[in-house]
């Protein structure tokens, strides 16, 4: 097992070898942070530093054209002290360990801060989906699911969708379990297609959340606050449609293909029905075009970031002139960013807060498979809610009493937990 070293609270100078990295030394950075507060000593922190499993496989996959490639996959599990690891399984090409273990810690902290007992994990695959057809895509997934099979499993490590993967990979996921259990074993997976058990619209959970998070930071008054969403994809375009129904006013959003603005308000629903049917946001007929760079510039009243890790840096951190951040994708803010957000006086909902909605639904669909029930959308709804609502005021509250961010108290309550289930624990030897 390696150790990985948390590095000092003063963030390091030289740039990452890759966006993976990157993330990694961000999370390691903001643990480190905690760890001081917390005033963890130094074996602790090196556990709650390393991962408690780290696999990395080779996962051949046969072509269409009887090409046989092989693609490299991971599965971090970073803790397990306060319940099985839970985390998604992404395919990106930019996928690599760094990124999985970054991802699986922040999956840590989050379900601490949201008091569920789950650990944090991720898995991912480094592969472009959209270059595979439905049955190479299937082949990878499986194969994959194999290579990890000894470490996955309802009451050890509950996977779930998350970039580039969605119901049908999860289905498959299940399927590929249950076959090697020799029985069903709905648990093991989560978000999959709607089945008895299966949380209602589990899919739009973390944008949910999004939304809850946004209206407690703004006090419960939405009505013509103006909107910028990075990312119109999974999260970020659920979530401007629940902004909007809330009274907020989106003007602009931005996918891989480019952005959009409207002053006077986007229309949602017709937006995403044109991303859907030409496979993106760009040339948009009601709507002008920006830049990506021109987008999270905008003023506006809150900003989204809703695509991919590291996407408010230092150097474009001075340039935003939202009053509000609400993290929707994991990992979208730097270290240095952090520290110019937070003189200027911009709020910054952090990811481990934000975007918990999916982690939370997670957890009650998977209550709902290992109790044999069901519970209405309402429900669940109501216990996303107040959930959400509880660690939001909490975080504030913590914010409040040590003079800190919103990310530096959702880290301190988060460690602060995993360090204490540590304690009360001890160390099997």
């Amino acid at each position: 097992m390696t150790t990985l070293t948390v590095p000092s609270t003063t963030p390091a100078a030289t740039a990452p070898v890759s966006p993976g990295r990157q993330a990694l030394d961000s999370a390691l950075f903001r643990l480190g942070q905690a760890a001081d507060r917390l005033d963890l000593d130094d074996s602790l922190r090196a556990m709650l530093a390393t991962p408690r499993r780290s696999l990395a496989v080779s996962v051949p996959v046969r072509r269409e054209d009887g090409r046989m490639d092989v693609v490299q996959g991971f599965r971090v599990q970073h803790n397990t002290t306060r319940g099985p690891a839970k985390g998604g399984i992404r395919f990106h090409p930019r996928t690599d360990v760094h990124e999985v273990t970054a991802l699986a810690m922040g999956m840590t902290w989050k379900c601490a801060l949201a008091g569920i007992p789950y650990g944090g994990a991720k898995g991912g695959v480094s592969v472009d989906p959209a270059s595979l057809s439905a049955r190479e895509l299937e082949r990878v997934t499986r194969r994959y699911v194999n290579e990890v099979l000894p470490i996955i499993g309802p009451e050890r490590d509950v996977p779930a969708p998350d970039v580039g993967t969605d119901e049908r990979t999860v289905a498959w996921i299940m399927d590929t379990y249950s076959v090697n259990a020799g029985y069903p074993v709905p648990g093991v997976t989560i978000g999959g297609p709607v089945t008895p058990g299966r949380a209602p619209d589990r899919a739009g959970a973390t944008s949910r959340g999004v939304r809850i998070a946004t209206l407690r930071a703004l006090d419960g008054s939405p009505e013509g606050r103006t909107v910028a969403i990075q990312g119109f994809g999974k999260v970020g375009a659920p979530a401007a449609r629940y902004l909007a129904d809330a009274g907020c006013l989106v003007v602009a959003v931005s996918d891989r293909t480019g952005a959009v603005i409207d002053r006077s308000g986007l229309d949602v629903d017709d937006l995403r029905a044109w991303s859907e049917e030409t496979g993106g946001v760009r040339g948009y007929r009601r709507a002008d075009a920006l830049s990506w760079e021109e987008l999270l510039e905008l003023d506006v009243d809150v900003l989204v970031p809703a695509a991919m890790e590291g996407a408010i840096t230092e150097e474009n951190a001075t340039r935003i002139r939202a009053g509000l951040v609400v993290e929707g994708a994991s990992s979208p803010t730097t270290p240095g960013a952090d520290r110019v957000l937070a003189d200027a006086g911009v709020t910054v909902v952090p990811d481990i807060l934000a975007n918990a909605g999916g982690v939370i639904v997670s957890y009650l669909e998977w209550l709902q498979h290992m109790q044999a029930r069901s519970w209405s959308a309402r429900e669940v709804d109501a216990r996303l809610r107040g959930i959400v609502e509880d660690a939001f005021d909490t975080t504030a509250t913590v914010a409040a009493e040590h003079g800190i961010t919103l990310r530096q108290a959702a880290h301190l309550i988060g460690v602060g937990r995993v360090a204490e289930a540590h304690r009360a624990r001890g160390l099997h030897s």
